[in-house]
């Protein structure tokens, strides 16, 4: 089993920056790709950042040259760095992690991007 714990969302003016981190726990070493999800209200749930099972990363192409995905493996962290952030931006950020068809999910954490 794989936990997975979110922590860094908040509000922030348009232009502004914060960094989200998802903290995995549990059986982290069967763990094959990772990442970020968002889900704005009245939409479906989106991929932002994903390292892949063979260790590139794909972006969202609404993100790519703002979020920076990172991690760091001693601390089984991933991190997304969010510059530049904008209104439609908003949404709960859902920290991914899977092993093979088996797919886990932290509890969502809340980016609002407002004046």
């Amino acid at each position: 089993q794989v936990q997975l714990v979110e922590s860094g969302g908040g509000l922030v003016q348009p232009g502004g920056s914060l960094r989200l981190s998802c903290a995995a726990s549990g059986s982290t070493f069967s763990i094959d790709a990772m990442g970020w999800f968002r889900q704005a209200p009245g939409k479906q749930r989106e991929l932002v950042a994903l390292f892949t099972s063979s260790g590139s990363i794909i972006y969202a192409d609404s993100v790519k040259g703002r979020y920076t995905l990172s991690r760091d493996n001693a601390k089984s962290t991933v991190y997304l760095q969010m510059n530049s952030l904008k209104p439609e931006d908003t949404a709960v950020y859902y920290c991914y992690g899977n092993r093979r068809t088996i797919v886990y999910w932290g509890q969502g954490t809340q980016v609002t991007v407002s004046s």
